[in-house]
């Protein structure tokens, strides 16, 4: 008999809740930018990026593209390599601890590890969700 564990381990439910979880950062912030269009221009040319407008029209589209495909299940890993490369290239464009001032560079390195740590969960939801696939039949 399947323990308790086992059957919510492998329980849809379960799989659509750690889903959720994982994309809520993603959708906020692709959905901050889209409604307050003018605040994500702004952190655009915060950040030195231009044009400002393509620049914030391509992170709502990363942002919430790669959500949908997430929360979906559908081209997961799509989704999820979109969302890793994404979160890479803040570092190296926004969090990029080892060139600020000692002041600054604290917090942008806890930034840059956060974003390492969710690169990670990103590759296990794409290892996971390639595995369920297997094991339904549908690879």
């Amino acid at each position: 008999m399947q323990s308790f564990v086992d059957k919510t381990l492998d329980s849809r439910w379960l799989w659509l809740v750690a889903r959720i979880l994982l994309a809520l950062v993603f959708l906020s912030s692709g959905l901050a930018k889209l409604l307050d269009f003018q605040g994500g221009l702004a952190e655009m040319r915060a950040a030195g990026l231009e044009p400002e407008w393509l620049f914030n029209i391509a992170t709502i589209t990363v942002l919430l593209g790669g959500s949908m495909l997430l929360l979906l299940d559908r081209a997961l890993w799509l989704g999820t390599g979109a969302l890793a490369v994404f979160l890479l290239l803040t570092i190296f464009v926004v969090h990029h601890f080892w060139a600020l001032p000692e002041a600054q560079a604290k917090t942008a390195m806890f930034w840059a590890l956060e974003h390492i740590s969710l690169i990670g969960g990103l590759v296990a939801a794409a290892i996971a969700s390639h595995l369920r696939s297997q094991l339904e039949g549908k690879a």
